[in-house]
C-alpha cells in the first residue's frame, strides 16, 4: 500500500510544481543579466540593445535607491531612462504564444519620486486588437505594488510594452521588477489527473 501512495503522491507533486513553477516566456523579466558597476550598487543607463531580452528606449538599471532596493533578485529597472529624446519612453518584448492558450502576465512596480508617477501597460497580438491596454497609476515612493493579468492568446506571437505617462519624457520615474509571463494549466487538467488516479487505485485495491 506505501508504494501505491508513493506512485499516486509522485505524479501529482511533478504535475502540481510544473504547473506552479512554468518558465517565463519574458527574458531578463528581473533586469539581472545586465551587472550594474560590478555589482558595487549604484545604477547605470543602457541602450535596450544592451540589455537582454528588451526592445525600445534606453533603460536605466538600479541595484537600489534610497529606502527601497528590488521587489526580487539583486537589480530593477527605471522606465523613464538617461538621456531624454523629449518623446515618452517605451520599452517591449515580445514572446511566442498558441493561440487559444491562457497566460498570465506579473510584474512589480514603485514610484521614485512622487506617488503621481504612471505608465501604460498593453499586449498585443499580430494582426489583432488589444489584449491589454491599462493605465498604472497606482504607485507608491519607496514601497512595490504588483500587477496580474490573465489573459488568452489570440496570435503565434505576443508583445508586452511599457510607455511612460507620468513623467512623459522627464528622466525620473517608474520602477518596474519580476517582470513574467507563464502558461496557465487548463482548468481541470489536474481533476482529470486525479481521476485518473483514482481509478488506479480502485482497479488497486479490486
Amino acid at each position: 500500500m506505501k508504494a501505491f501512495t508513493k506512485l499516486i503522491a509522485g505524479p501529482i507533486a511533478a504535475f502540481a510544481l510544473s504547473a506552479t513553477a512554468s518558465a517565463s516566456l519574458i527574458v531578463n523579466g528581473g533586469f539581472e543579466d545586465t551587472d550594474v558597476n560590478g555589482g558595487d550598487g549604484g545604477w547605470q543607463w543602457y541602450t535596450s540593445s544592451n540589455v537582454d531580452g528588451w526592445e525600445g528606449s534606453n533603460i536605466e538599471i538600479w541595484q537600489e535607491f534610497g529606502a527601497i532596493g528590488p521587489y526580487e533578485g539583486n537589480q530593477h529597472a527605471e522606465l523613464n531612462a538617461h538621456p531624454s529624446s523629449g518623446d515618452a519612453f517605451s520599452i517591449f518584448q515580445s514572446f511566442e504564444t498558441n493561440p487559444g492558450d491562457t497566460y498570465e502576465l506579473f510584474f512589480a512596480y514603485g514610484a521614485r519620486r512622487n506617488n503621481d508617477e504612471s505608465f501604460q501597460v498593453q499586449l498585443d497580438g499580430i494582426g489583432v486588437g488589444s489584449l491589454l491596454d491599462q493605465l498604472i497609476d497606482d504607485h507608491t515612493v519607496n514601497a512595490w505594488s504588483t500587477f496580474s493579468y490573465v489573459f488568452t492568446a489570440d496570435s503565434t506571437s505576443t508583445t508586452l510594452r511599457f510607455t511612460s505617462v507620468t513623467p512623459e519624457s522627464g528622466t525620473v520615474g517608474n520602477f518596474l521588477d519580476g517582470i513574467s509571463v507563464v502558461a496557465v494549466p487548463a482548468p481541470g487538467t489536474l481533476l482529470l489527473l486525479g481521476t485518473a488516479l483514482m481509478g488506479l487505485g480502485l482497479r488497486r485495491r479490486k
